[in-house]
Formats: structure tokens, C-alpha cells, sequence
């Protein structure tokens, strides 16, 4: 992959708003197929992974929220924090043509092994890379099922 488009993922995801602009995550990038592979096997042989030339993990940092915001900072600001960011990666990543998906079942403990921290709490792993194949869109709920409120509504 273009190190000039993981560059522009990690702006992105640097750009992420933040409980208190803590920044309160921490973000692993591995391209190293050692690596790769750890990560699809703490994800239960969810093998592309592995297959992918880039998978970043989404670290949240709870400690740093913490500081701030004591236990809601560490069980939940850091948790959004790293979860926006992923997202904004995950955007940019699409914007530049390139493929991912969230991967959010994995072995905690296993993933920290590989990256190498017991402080921080993997939220997220995004295999990134081009596709291999064209997916169709999954179905979707109606957006009156899922937004309620006073709002105008849509014929």
C-alpha cells in the first residue's frame, strides 16, 4: 500500500474529536505478516487479517481519560475516543479507494500481546488494503426505525 494514503488515514484519524481533545487512544499500525497473522489469530483465525497489507489496532488509552475524567473517562470517553478515530480512518481509508472492515471479535489479552501493552484496551482492528472483490450492499434498517424524535417527517 502507498505509504502517501496511510499517511492521509492517519491524519484523518488524528483529526477525530476527542472527550476534552485528550486524544485518549492509541493506534498500532502493523504491515508485518508475523504481526498480521497474530492479529487474525487473536481474532479467531479471521485469516484476512493476515491477508491484508495493513491492519491498524485501535488502543484506548483509559489511564489518559482518566486523568481527566476519572471512572466514566476510562470506561467510556476512551472507548468513544478510539472508536471516532477508527471511524474517521476507516472513511479516509474508503475515500482513497482502498477496502476495510471493522473488526471488533477478538481475544483482548491475545491482541495486547501483540502489540505489546497491558494498559491499553484494544477497541478495534482495520484491515486495510484494495479489495479482492466487490461486495453488495447489506440490507439496512429503514431510518424510521431508527431515528425518533421531533423531526420532520419523510415521505
Amino acid at each position: 500500500m502507498e505509504e502517501t494514503k496511510l499517511k492521509r488515514i492517519f491524519e484523518a484519524a488524528n483529526l477525530a474529536p476527542s472527550a476534552g481533545n485528550l486524544q485518549a487512544y492509541k493506534v498500532f499500525a502493523f504491515t508485518d505478516a508475523l504481526k498480521r497473522n497474530a492479529l487474525a489469530s487473536a481474532a479467531f483465525d479471521q485469516q484476512f487479517i493476515g491477508q491484508a497489507p495493513v491492519c491498524l489496532v485501535f488502543c484506548a488509552d483509559l489511564a489518559r481519560s482518566a486523568e481527566r475524567y476519572g471512572q466514566r473517562g476510562s470506561e467510556l470517553y476512551s472507548v468513544q475516543d478510539a472508536t471516532i478515530a477508527a471511524s474517521f480512518a476507516m472513511l479516509a481509508a474508503v475515500d482513497l479507494g482502498l477496502a476495510t472492515v471493522w473488526v471488533g471479535d477478538f481475544d483482548e489479552s491475545r491482541v495486547q500481546a501483540v502489540i505489546g501493552s497491558e494498559s491499553l484496551r484494544p477497541i478495534a482492528m482495520l484491515p486495510i488494503g484494495y479489495a479482492a472483490e466487490e461486495p453488495k450492499p447489506s440490507a439496512r434498517r429503514a431510518i424510521e426505525e431508527i431515528f425518533a424524535g421531533d423531526f420532520p417527517q419523510t415521505d
